[in-house]
């Protein structure tokens, strides 16, 4: 059975899954959600994939993801699409029931939304690059032309790495530090000279909370840390390994009676 976290912040159904009760092998073992794995099978990913929808209880062609290419693009879903008509995007929106919004990653931070009062639901992955060129604010755009108001939006930031594990070099700190001076604050010192140890999590909840949101709050799981429950792709190039595993986290309205 698909294992998945949930948040207590979150009302709206949801899940971030754990590599857990899935059917791939090896270095995809066993809950691989993503078409782009390398070496994964269609047939597994469509397996752990319907697992999940599943235990969202959605059928599986309604647990639908985006093309993911880090950008600060969101897009307002009003029916499934099929995996080969995915729209490159980060984020996605809506306010029809029994679509589950699916993003994945394996140690970018997934985030999930949702606006009770308005029926409205948010998806979105934020990797460096996405959560620094807005995509989080896109998602939340996304849910508020569906009626949606940005302070009554709840949003959670699931599993990803920790300050701890990941570091960057001062390139990187200094795009941050170009935008925004602040962002300092999510830097620390690294043990190697010249790196800095960066807070991606962190970073997302200000940015949620910058924009308004009501609630913002993150699960604080670390993905390169916990190889038992999370895929990392950091974890998976220290080790040599040739592809990494992606995890699923995903959000899904009620069905109407």
């Amino acid at each position: 059975m698909a294992e998945f976290i949930t948040s207590d912040a979150l009302s709206t159904r949801h899940g971030f899954f754990t590599r857990k009760g899935g059917v791939s092998n090896g270095i995809y073992g066993s809950l691989q959600c993503g078409w782009g794995a390398k070496e994964d099978s269609r047939e597994n990913v469509e397996a752990n994939r319907g697992r999940a929808a599943q235990a969202l209880g959605v059928a599986p062609d309604r647990l639908i993801s985006h093309y993911q290419v880090h950008s600060a693009d969101a897009v307002t879903v009003i029916a499934p699409w099929d995996p080969a008509d995915a729209p490159e995007a980060d984020g996605m929106a809506t306010d029809r029931p029994g679509i589950a919004l699916g993003v994945l990653a394996a140690d970018c931070a997934p985030v999930l939304l949702e606006d009770v009062p308005a029926g409205v639901i948010g998806a979105c992955h934020a990797g460096w690059k996405g959560a620094l060129g807005g995509v989080i604010e896109a998602t939340i755009a996304a849910m508020n032309d569906l009626g949606a108001q940005t302070p009554r939006i709840t949003a959670v930031v699931g599993p990803c790495i920790s300050q701890a594990s990941y570091e960057v070099g001062p390139e990187y700190v200094d795009r941050f530090l170009d935008d925004d001076p602040e962002s300092s604050r999510f830097f620390s010192g690294s043990a190697n000279e010249g790196r800095a140890l960066f807070n991606l999590a962190g970073y997302a909840l200000s940015r949620l909370r910058a924009a308004g949101v009501g609630t913002a709050d993150a699960l604080w799981r670390c993905t390169y840390a916990e190889p038992d429950l999370f895929f990392s792709n950091r974890r998976a190039f220290h080790r040599g390994e040739n592809d990494y595993g992606r995890l699923l986290s995903a959000i899904v309205l009620e069905d109407t009676p």
